[in-house]
């Protein structure tokens, strides 16, 4: 697996204890009114909207608080949000590359606490560029690998995501355990969900990220400790949507910390 599947393999075990927590469901109310704020409330005419509504959806959060997102973001009952996009750079233990995505309706107080989180964890804020330089942006769509077919259970492989989604785009399957994640150019993500839809493959979401273009390998368990501490202190901010960092860190560090 590359760096970016390990560290996608982390994240997804940290959104599966947020959920658990109800820390996910902030997260994801936001993602679904900026969207609709964007795009207008329709998802059907509005792709970035349909998949926020269906990555709600896998999380289990309930129709009614969707509903509610949907009509705040379109402005559909009589408010409306003021969210903007900011994005923060930093530096952690060893010189792990952290890009930190906010989601704010005030920037001074979003700046205020990535920065005090960044350095009372052992990181240092970077300056602008220094960081994004790192990443790319790229379509990505995680596909679970226990599905159901005809009412069976049925186990999708690497051979089914790739058969579907080659022709829409698809550049990288990469494994992360219980799941596939698929990269593609971020203009592509809608094609490849929709390609594996077709196929009868369900996904569990499908969005753009940043993806790291340069790993740091982080071999020591002490080390990487340090960066998912400063990742969950960063991660835990009610304005931070996303985190994404270029930590290269080996399966058997990620079990010692696991354990």
């Amino acid at each position: 697996m590359s760096g970016h599947s390990k560290w996608a393999t982390t994240k997804h075990k940290k959104a599966a204890i947020d959920a658990k927590r109800g820390k996910l469901f902030a997260k994801l109310i936001k993602n679904i009114e900026i969207a609709a704020k964007m795009g207008g409330p329709d998802p059907a005419g509005n792709p970035t909207l349909y998949d926020a509504i269906q990555k709600a959806k896998k999380q289990s959060v309930p129709n009614k608080n969707i509903d509610s997102a949907v009509k705040r973001g379109g402005g559909l009952d009589g408010g409306g949000v003021d969210y903007e996009t900011i994005m923060y750079e930093a530096y952690g233990p060893q010189g792990v590359a952290l890009l930190v995505e906010c989601l704010t309706d005030n920037r001074n107080r979003a700046a205020m606490e990535v920065r005090t989180a960044v350095t009372r964890n052992g990181g240092t804020m970077a300056d602008p560029g220094s960081v994004s330089r790192l990443f790319t942006r790229k379509g990505v769509v995680v596909v679970g690998k226990s599905q159901e077919r005809g009412g069976k259970p049925w186990d999708v492989s690497e051979d089914d995501v790739l058969e579907a989604t080659l022709d829409a785009g698809a550049e990288d399957v990469n494994d992360l355990g219980d799941s596939f994640e698929v990269q593609t150019e971020a203009s592509d993500v809608v094609a490849v969900r929709t390609a594996l839809q077709a196929a009868g493959i369900d996904y569990d979401s499908a969005e753009v990220q940043f993806v790291a273009t340069m790993d740091i390998p982080v071999a020591e368990v002490d080390v990487a400790g340090k960066v998912f501490r400063l990742v969950d202190a960063v991660d835990d901010l009610d304005d931070v949507q996303n985190v994404f960092s270029n930590a290269d860190i080996p399966d058997e560090v990620l079990d010692s910390i696991d354990a």
